[in-house]
């Protein structure tokens, strides 16, 4: 999850101290700590502030490129390529829920993996950054198999000897179920796996939306997806009845009467239990780096899967106290203060 609206609440409490919680694993985490920018520090604040702060890019126009997931399904991706891009580590990055591949914290971070020297693919998911029109189906957390269709076709396609994955809240979800379902399978050239503010246990993030310090934050995330919901059906009229958008006033009850319904699940539960990337993160087998903020407003990661995640030596968690949701904004100190961005690229340039 990550986009989100343009209004500020009262902070959460909070830490008094940062920490971090780190497990032995290969390759290196910079160790610059966070801190929080000054009177940017408390949940909301951050993560608004990350939103709306002006942040200006600039690159040149990316290759548009359409990869076919499915029989009637193509996605849309943005491709930056190096001038030897064979000789690049590639860099495939996935936004968060009603994202798309111009969200700033995706542009912020094509710029800096730019900059290092690396090719970078910014994927949009099936339907979003206005492709609702390349396929009949709705995305949801956990369309791992798209990911995997668009890796696999860059290496073959390119040639390219090393890939690395990152996903920001869904989409750090996404990269960190697919690296677990491929296990000690995976492709030979994936290097690394990041994620910044995954929702990896589905069911207790969509309880913390829903607590009423979070009600702007869900309601924001509802008006998109029924507006989403409703461009489809007009797309595509015989497939989507809109009266099942009636009493939906939450998302887990979006989730249960219009994802699961539509997608295959058995209900809500049986939606979050199999998409979410905590069942399988002992999986891993490369090198995988986690940076989440015990302060996120809406992403709860529950003790069990951080201690599945310590547990495997191939990830390094890092928690912080402060950094709100895909935030993490430092003061601007040589750089643009957003701490989780730099620290990802920093992490896979030794890949």
């Amino acid at each position: 999850m990550n986009e989100v609206p343009r209004a500020f609440q009262s902070d959460l409490p909070h830490s008094p101290r940062e920490h971090a919680l780190v497990a032995a694993s290969a390759g290196n985490v910079p160790s610059t700590p966070f801190r929080p920018r000054r009177g940017l520090r408390g949940p909301h604040r951050q993560t608004l502030a990350a939103q709306f702060l002006i942040r200006r890019f600039h690159s040149p126009p990316p290759e548009k490129r359409l990869f076919q997931v499915e029989p009637e399904v193509q996605v849309l991706c943005r491709c930056h390529w190096q001038p030897s891009r064979q000789q690049a580590l590639t860099l495939l990055i996935v936004h968060g829920l009603e994202g798309s591949s111009e969200s700033q914290y995706v542009l912020g971070t094509t710029a800096k993996a730019l900059a290092a020297g690396m090719n970078v693919v910014r994927m949009n998911v099936r339907s979003c950054g206005g492709t609702e029109a390349l396929g009949p189906t709705l995305y949801h957390s956990g369309l791992s198999a798209d990911v995997d269709v668009v890796a696999r076709a860059l290496l073959a396609k390119e040639n390219l000897p090393r890939l690395a994955l990152l996903g920001f809240s869904m989409g750090g979800n996404l990269v960190l179920k697919l690296a677990g379902e491929w296990g000690r399978e995976a492709p030979p050239q994936l290097r690394a796996v990041c994620a910044i503010s995954p929702a990896v246990d589905l069911a207790p993030s969509a309880a913390a939306l829903h607590r009423p310090g979070n009600w702007l934050y869900e309601q924001y995330f509802l008006w998109n997806l029924r507006r989403r919901l409703r461009r489809k059906s007009r797309l595509y009229p015989n497939r989507y009845e809109l009266q099942r958008l009636r009493r939906v006033w939450t998302l887990r009850q979006f989730d249960d009467r219009i994802t699961a319904h539509y997608c295959g699940f058995d209900g809500v539960d049986d939606y979050y239990a199999r998409a979410s990337a905590s069942r399988v993160v002992e999986r891993i087998a490369v090198p995988a780096l986690l940076i989440h903020s015990a302060d996120d407003p809406f992403i709860h990661i529950l003790p069990q899967t951080k201690s599945r995640l310590q547990a495997n030596p191939h990830v390094r968690y890092i928690e912080t106290a402060h950094g709100g949701h895909c935030a993490f904004l430092a003061d601007p100190d040589g750089y643009d203060g957003r701490w989780a961005e730099r620290t990802v690229v920093e992490f896979l340039a030794q890949f």
